[in-house]
């Protein structure tokens, strides 16, 4: 029997495509193939994660139910990195609810979510010391963040990161430099 050519795409995704799977982050179509299971034939899209040095296997009828979808458009890296020169938002709840529900934004596939988590979390030298539990989720964060940025950029992983870092340095400094004026105009 001769072999079948395995598809090229399907839905709208097409192999060696970046996309972002909500629960890993950014990951590449390697094939699309077919597999027995339980004596039904499934379409699969083969998704490998380089980084994590993980294949996933996910049904192409099951892309809408997994949140699976495109690399973020440039507009959304945009308004995703603007996110990051707004204000930190802490809730005054305690940290485990907050810890549940970054964890959600980070898992949830969409960049401005976890862009919130990078700037909610993220520490300058002069901010005391996180948490360890504080540390994990923004590096898990800023991962995600970096790996689609790199990606819908081309850049190397350092190279989104360090982009990441320079807006959220530069907003800290600009912070920090207003809230000195501001102490000096309340003393005068």
């Amino acid at each position: 029997m001769p072999e079948k050519k395995k598809p090229q795409q399907r839905h709208g995704f097409r192999t060696n495509e970046y996309v972002v799977y909500p629960a890993h982050g950014v990951g590449r179509i390697v094939s699309i193939e077919e597999q027995e299971i339980a004596g039904a034939t499934l379409e699969l899209f083969v998704i490998n994660f380089e980084k994590d040095k993980m294949t996933l296997r996910v049904p192409t009828a099951k892309l809408a139910a997994v949140g699976m979808r495109k690399l973020s458009e440039d507009k959304i890296v945009k308004k995703a990195l603007g996110t990051l020169k707004g204000k930190a938002r802490v809730k005054r709840t305690m940290w485990s609810r907050r810890a549940q529900e970054y964890e959600a934004k980070i898992n949830s596939g969409d960049l401005i979510s976890v862009a919130e988590v990078v700037r909610d979390l993220y520490r300058s030298e002069a901010q005391p010391e996180q948490s360890y539990s504080e540390r994990q989720l923004y590096e898990a964060a800023l991962d995600r963040m970096a790996r689609e940025i790199a990606a819908v950029e081309r850049l190397d992983e350092a190279s989104a990161v360090a982009k990441i870092d320079d807006v959220l340095s530069k907003t800290a400094r600009h912070n920090k430099m207003a809230a000195e004026t501001e102490a000096r105009g309340r003393a005068a």
